[in-house]
């Protein structure tokens, strides 16, 4: 039988590993010793199982597989962020990022190999998407910034973004399942208020977010608050467009009472005037959002747009100050090692 015809290990629960066990005659306690392996202090092999016997591991890589990410590149920028290419066990690549400020350690990860939203602005926009991510290789960019974060700095991840890339809510089971996971005391038991899933606006995966009842967080890719704008540099609004996208929202704060974070570029010329402005200020009254991250537009081959001026950046954050509107300029980090926002692309 072909080796990837095996199953991966990871992919059972503890009480399947526990059933497993117990058919092969071992003692139950085996699977949990095993399962820590898996989570709680991961292994590359079968072999750095050190606890359990030789022949057991035998048995094990005879039936399973044990895919996991590895380190493929590792770029430093000036400014202490730390991009990571990943290699996956059937040869793709993603990016990771870790971003250190003084208040917090962010993990940025990814959810899918390339992306099929083509959003105008975005370097993985241009990538074809390849396919989902497993909840295991999720988990495992965590694992891997983490470990990175605490070798570098002695603390662990504070906190994750799932603003890599790929669109999460196109990877639905998979993201949810990985957040379980890193929110599991047998996992890396992670608040998941410390967790925000970013989406370019999948309506119908917000109003499932809701049903779902969801702990984590929600932020809206907006960059646009009229539907002629958001349409011509997110293909996506075609077919969830504003209205939908505020219905989803509304809906998703009802059923969690989480509010809801809008993430806005400024491109200059397009959506940087005060009139953009006003469009965005009616658009945070209609729904529950907490905030609304002003974002520098970080260049990227490919696209047209340009950063504006600082003068119109600044008079921008004013007039929505004087609106009462609760807005934070996010300063890019990463730009050098194109780590910032919208710049992942696997471009060495």
């Amino acid at each position: 039988m072909a080796k990837a015809a095996f199953k991966n290990i990871r992919h059972l629960t503890l009480t399947e590993l526990e059933e497993y066990f117990e058919k092969m005659g071992e003692k139950k306690f085996r699977a949990k010793q095993v399962y820590e392996w898996l989570w709680l202090k991961p292994v590359q092999s079968f072999d750095g199982m050190t606890n359990i016997s030789k022949d057991l591991r035998q048995k094990l890589a005879a039936e399973f597989t044990l895919p996991g990410l590895t380190v493929d590149t590792t770029q430093y920028s000036e400014d202490g962020t730390i991009k990571s290419r990943f290699k996956t066990h059937d040869g793709h690549l993603i990016e990771g990022v870790l971003i250190p400020t003084k208040s917090r350690f962010t993990a940025c990860v990814s959810s899918q190999i390339g992306c099929s939203l083509s959003c105008k602005f975005c370097a993985t926009g241009y990538i074809e998407r390849k396919r989902n991510l497993d909840f295991d290789e999720i988990y495992d960019q965590v694992v891997i910034l983490n470990q990175q974060c605490e070798k570098t700095h002695g603390k662990k991840l504070s906190n994750i973004v799932f603003m890599g890339m790929g669109e999460p809510l196109l990877n639905y089971k998979n993201v949810l399942k990985s957040i379980e996971r890193i929110t599991s005391p047998h996992g890396m038991a992670m608040s998941p208020k410390r967790i925000t899933v970013s989406t370019a606006g999948v309506a119908k995966g917000i109003r499932q977010l809701g049903d779902d009842k969801v702990k984590f967080k929600l932020a809206l890719s907006l960059h646009a608050a009229n539907d002629q704008k958001r349409h011509e540099i997110m293909p996506i609004n075609d077919t969830n467009n504003i209205e939908s996208l505020v219905e989803a929202m509304n809906y998703f704060y009802k059923q969690t009472e989480n509010e809801i974070t809008f993430e806005y570029i400024l491109f200059k010329n397009f959506n940087d005037s005060l009139k953009d402005a006003d469009d965005l200020i009616k658009l945070y009254r209609q729904v529950p959002a907490d905030l609304v991250n002003i974002i520098e537009y970080n260049p990227i081959e490919f696209a047209k747009f340009e950063k504006p001026e600082e003068e119109k950046v600044q008079a921008f954050m004013e007039y929505l100050g004087k609106h009462r509107v609760n807005a934070r300029l996010r300063r890019s980090r990463g730009k050098d090692i194109d780590a910032a926002c919208g710049q992942l692309a696997n471009k060495n």
